[in-house]
């Protein structure tokens, strides 16, 4: 195949769709100049790719005179990808064309069974019939759909896909979530990644850590887990296993997951008030000790947004404990930045400043800390992007065949 005629037409495809990719809307001339193709090679890939559906003609270009060029460029609705984020609480869909846009976004409640006995069928079952909601209601089909990325809070094999081990809300769905169920389910491929690490690539491609070359991103929420891309690439690890910092080992022996989770947090809170023998705040609408006996983490952040001494007092205690994770990370990896996300570790505005004086004063190396700018979005914008690439892999392969 290599050196044939179709062979070599392929490859200019392919060039000329990373151009239009890269430069958006270009004329042939425009294109021509840009790969360095003849001007009659050019002409002959655009019209093929034209009848692949892949780039598309937008009209004539606005020259000042002369014949007007008729502009081109990549088509991104000619096929759609998914990102899924399955968490211990919610799920997650976002519906992107092949540019990355998200054009629709859902959020589901995560229904988890205590009987697992059809928990697979279940769960893959609630999956699809969330998924065919959001394309009926995008006017889409199951054949525009070509790749779907799903993120897992768990520990994800590379060589067989199977979950290795997963947050405790979600243990005994491993086989349902392993990436042979995941395919079965779906009409289109299917890739299945930890969530943090897709929370990483996510912030690293278009949010908070976008061009720095070496950063972690930290989630502490109904888990714990990092992420760390070093020059645009994912680090993994023997057995995927890079990043688990939950299994690290605090002062008293236990796992740090038990402690910074917020299940940890709520016992850091309730130790807490239980040593001072008094109440977090007073609520206005349901009573103190309603309060004392209802406390989430939502309940304790807004407590410290607004002032309260015993709030802040819990959470600059919870603050140390971070910090001492955020130190290990630091001396060993020393990223240019950590990027603190997750349904706990994204309340920045009380966090950061808390954990910045910490590391100005304490740390022998003292990286950037900052918010995910993406928030919950992080994961399927993450699952989305590893779905285009596969996408694009595919269609240039289609190609060569």
């Amino acid at each position: 195949m290599a050196g044939t005629p179709q062979y070599i037409r392929n490859l200019n495809e392919n060039l000329i769709m990373d151009a239009l990719i890269t430069q958006g809307t270009m004329s042939r001339a425009d294109i021509s100049r840009q790969t360095g193709l003849s001007k009659p090679t050019v002409s002959l890939a655009v019209e093929h790719l034209i009848d692949r559906n892949l780039v598309r003609e937008m009209g004539p270009a606005d020259n000042a005179q002369g014949r007007k060029a008729t502009l081109i460029r990549f088509n991104e609705t000619a096929y759609y990808v998914c990102g899924i984020d399955i968490g211990a609480t919610r799920i997650r869909i976002a519906l992107s064309d092949l540019n990355g846009e998200i054009i629709a976004y859902r959020t589901y409640p995560m229904v988890v069974q205590e009987a697992y006995e059809r928990a697979e069928a279940t769960m893959l079952e609630l999956l699809r019939s969330h998924m065919n909601e959001l394309l009926d209601e995008n006017h889409l089909n199951w054949d525009q759909i070509q790749c779907i990325g799903f993120g897992i809070p768990g520990v994800v094999l590379p060589e067989s896909g199977r979950i290795n081990r997963i947050v405790d809300p979600l243990a005994g769905l491993e086989e349902a979530f392993s990436l042979e169920s995941l395919s079965g389910a779906f009409p289109c491929e299917v890739i299945l990644e930890n969530d943090v690490n897709l929370a990483a690539l996510g912030e690293y491609r278009s949010g908070a850590a976008a061009g720095y070359p070496l950063f972690v991103f930290f989630s502490i929420g109904t888990g714990t887990g990092a992420g760390i891309m070093v020059h645009g690439q994912l680090l993994r690890g023997l057995g995927g296993l890079t990043g688990e910092i939950a299994e690290m080992l605090v002062d008293d022996g236990r796992r740090l997951e038990e402690v910074l989770s917020a299940d940890g947090l709520m016992q850091l809170a309730k130790d807490y008030l239980d040593q001072h023998d008094e109440l977090l705040l007073e609520a206005a609408d349901s009573g103190a000790d309603d309060l004392h006996r209802h406390l989430t983490p939502e309940k304790l952040f807004e407590a410290a947004r607004s002032g309260e001494v015993e709030a802040l007092d819990i959470l600059q205690q919870y603050s140390q404990k971070i910090a001492s994770a955020l130190r290990q990370i630091s001396v060993v990896l020393a990223p240019d930045l950590i990027v603190l996300g997750g349904g706990v570790g994204g309340n920045g505005d009380v966090l950061l400043p808390l954990l910045r004086q910490i590391i100005s004063e304490q740390f022998p190396v003292q990286p950037q800390l900052i918010c995910s700018k993406l928030g919950e979005q992080a994961v399927v914008t993450g699952a989305v992007q590893v779905a285009i690439q596969q996408t694009m892999l595919n269609l240039q392969q289609e190609a060569m065949e």
